[in-house]
């Protein structure tokens, strides 16, 4: 963490940029307390980039928007019945909430919303000390009614209240605990992880929507693993995600194979340090980092004790990408996403076969048709997907996937291997065979995409010869 004399710098620069600072004045001459909230004071008193503005004052939304309306270049209503109003100044976007100290009934996730009068009442219904900080603006003064300063400086997450009240309120702050653990670094306080593991059933009230967004920022985090363990540990992916707490299976003294739980936290660990390395400060991969995480669950299910003490898991690529486009759908993930993770787990296994023997020409081209727009991502996954201690049988799998890599680049080279298509297309084959549309069109183009895949460039006179060949056959 920076320095104290840098905290506050970080601070005042942060609540004298311009937009903020303007908001202030507008605020304070219209009779009404403004202050910068939550995130944003955190992330500047830990050194961390600063990127969304949120604030909080004792205006109601419609007095906020009064307020705000004449200033910015554009204004909306997040959500008035939750007293959050949104507004755009340049390319800078804040939110600006009223006051809550709101109520639960128990049963749902969703508050009576109660505005407050009082910064110190809003503060302590927030999530975490750390987050329950303000600063009053505009003249600049810390708020911690919840000591939220000190538990920064020791890197500890706690509820400004009492765990079991506040995950009682909103169940959907246990998954919380678990995402900052991975953002921050931070340690989760031990009477907090005891009421997480007692409450984790309160998180099936939650909705799939709101549990898959704290997963995403969860798993784009610089460093998942802590989280991941949080929520394992917890019981709280028996919930949510209970294919990867079924990843611990037994071993037992006469059969024995990896730990397949602690190996899939090793293969998203170095998934993402291949991510970081071939795409140097792109935003984080979603797609790769679920595929790593689901790549194995299938394992369970098709896990047979063999003899001689072997255990063998036949098809788990097959079985586990039906079990997470299964998983991925219920959480409400989108088509895109689940049919992308789909296909890598579907393929995660498919280089060991190369490994094992040189590929025909053939072979490489499939591989790179199978994958598609994935292959990337399939040569990220496959290279992290080896977690063995052995060192030269690591080194061997890498040179092969090097050397395959170097096939794919060379075939594309020669063959634009990406766009692969027949010599010929529907048109030219109606037109040889004199056919209409209909499904011997779609056999004969069948035909010539495995004969291109099979032998390469043909030219077209050489794609009619046999096309008619092959018809004749038919």
């Amino acid at each position: 963490m920076q320095s104290v004399a840098e905290s506050l710098a970080r601070l005042r620069e942060t609540a004298e940029s311009p937009v903020v600072s303007r908001l202030a004045r507008a605020f304070a001459d219209a009779g009404h307390e403004l202050a910068l909230v939550g995130g944003p004071v955190r992330d500047a008193l830990l050194g961390r980039d600063v990127h969304d503005l949120d604030l909080t004052t004792d205006a109601r939304p419609e007095r906020t928007i009064e307020i705000v309306k004449p200033l910015a270049d554009a204004w909306w209503d997040i959500g008035r019945q939750f007293g959050t109003v949104g507004a755009r100044f340049g390319d800078e976007t804040v939110e600006i909430t009223t006051y809550r100290t709101d109520s639960y009934d128990g049963a749902s996730r969703k508050p009576d919303v109660v505005f407050g009068d009082a910064l110190e009442g809003d503060l302590v219904r927030r999530d975490f000390t750390v987050n329950a900080l303000a600063l009053r603006l505009p003249e600049i003064v810390l708020v911690d009614p919840s000591n939220g300063v000190e538990d920064l400086l020791a890197k500890v997450l706690r509820t400004p209240i009492t765990p079991e009240v506040s995950f009682g309120d909103d169940p959907l702050r246990m998954l919380r605990a678990a995402r900052f653990a991975s953002q921050l670094g931070f340690t989760v306080s031990d009477d907090t992880v005891a009421a997480m593991r007692e409450m984790a059933d309160r998180i099936e009230i939650v909705s799939a929507e709101r549990v898959r967004d704290e997963l995403v920022k969860l798993l784009t985090s610089d460093d998942p693993r802590p989280g991941l363990e949080l929520l394992v540990e917890t019981g709280l992916a028996e919930r949510i995600l209970p294919e990867l707490p079924a990843l611990r299976l037994e071993i037992d003294e006469h059969h024995h194979h990896k730990d397949v739980y602690r190996h899939t936290l090793t293969v998203v660990d170095q998934a993402i340090g291949y991510e970081k390395e071939r795409h140097p400060g792109d935003a984080p991969d979603l797609v790769l980092r679920l595929a790593a995480l689901l790549h194995d669950i299938g394992k369970p299910a098709t896990r047979r004790l063999e003899p001689a003490g072997a255990v063998s898991f036949h098809h788990h690529d097959v079985v586990g990408a039906k079990l997470a486009r299964k998983r991925l759908r219920a959480l409400r993930f989108d088509n895109e996403t689940v049919d992308a993770v789909g296909r890598l787990i579907e393929l995660h296994l498919r280089f060991f076969g190369y490994a094992d023997g040189a590929w025909t020409d053939s072979a490489v081209r499939r591989y790179v048709r199978d994958a598609g727009d994935q292959l990337e991502r399939l040569h990220e996954l496959t290279r992290a997907d080896v977690t063995t201690r052995n060192r030269r049988k690591a080194d061997l799998l890498g040179f092969a996937y090097d050397d395959l890599e170097q096939r794919i680049k060379e075939l594309k080279e020669q063959e634009e291997l990406e766009a692969v298509r027949p010599d010929l297309d529907g048109k030219d084959v109606m037109r040889i065979l004199d056919l209409k549309p209909g499904p011997d069109v779609g056999r004969a183009m069948k035909f010539l995409l495995e004969l291109r895949l099979d032998e390469g460039p043909l030219g077209a006179e050489e794609a009619e010869r046999r096309l008619r060949q092959w018809w004749t056959e038919q």
